[in-house]
């Protein structure tokens, strides 16, 4: 197969969300004094964050939540769990982490040299992401990304999500790229590989925690570096 466009997805994928997220939270919970609400615990405070924030995710992803509902609710049923029931605190919690977090810099192994290699040999390079708008090209800003993609699709900007079809068919409108030119290079089953299988658009599944997927990718890596097997 001749592929033309690579449309990367960013969180979890090029981008060490875990990583950049727990250094943003750990920098919250000393700032906003989170021990004098209850919460004395970090790894407490973590873990609950993480379960209330993959939850909403999934929530927003399918339409049941607005966005601005995820951000400070995440804050905010996390704040609960510990008995502290305080929207303002809530509310700058999720100020703070947004200011901060797209300031992050971590990448995944070998990032910035795949995305040299495959630019290169000709490639264009695209992203499809479900984060907002105004945090994801701060992300890219900041960890060097930016020169790298030739167009940036956001949920925010194409008004749809993965795993929905419009986003692929947008993105391949905005890019001028065909179904059997383009390619998927993502970490979720769902969202990345399920959502470009069901527009015809071929995968890589990007596979950082050697998960047994429930379906067969049209390809599936480990590591960035081994996409120069593919490509």
């Amino acid at each position: 197969m001749a592929y033309k466009h690579l449309f990367f997805d960013l969180d979890h994928t090029l981008w060490d969300f875990e990583s950049n997220a727990k250094q943003t939270l750990q920098e919250l919970h000393v700032a906003l004094e989170l021990n004098t609400h209850g919460i004395d615990s970090f790894d407490a405070f973590y873990e609950r964050y993480v379960y209330h924030n993959t939850r909403l995710w999934e929530r927003y992803r399918k339409g049941f939540i607005k966005r601005d509902d995820l951000r400070w609710k995440r804050m905010w049923h996390t704040l609960l769990d510990f008995k502290t029931a305080n929207e303002k605190l809530a509310r700058s919690m999720d100020t703070f982490f947004l200011d901060r977090l797209p300031t992050r810099t971590l990448l995944f192994p070998h990032a910035i040299e795949i995305l040299e290699y495959l630019r290169n040999k000709g490639y264009a390079l695209h992203l499809i992401t479900n984060g907002f708008e105004t945090v994801q090209h701060s992300k890219l800003k900041y960890s060097g990304l930016t020169g790298f993609f030739e167009k940036v699709i956001t949920s925010e900007g194409s008004n749809s999500l993965k795993p929905h079809k419009q986003i692929f068919e947008y993105a391949l409108h905005k890019t001028g790229a065909t179904v059997s030119e383009s390619i998927m290079l993502g970490d979720d089953i769902e969202a990345d590989i399920v959502g470009a299988k069901n527009a015809g658009i071929d995968q890589v599944y990007v596979n950082h925690k050697h998960i047994t997927p429930p379906l067969q990718p049209t390809y599936t890596v480990y590591a960035l570096k081994e996409l120069e097997n593919i490509f």
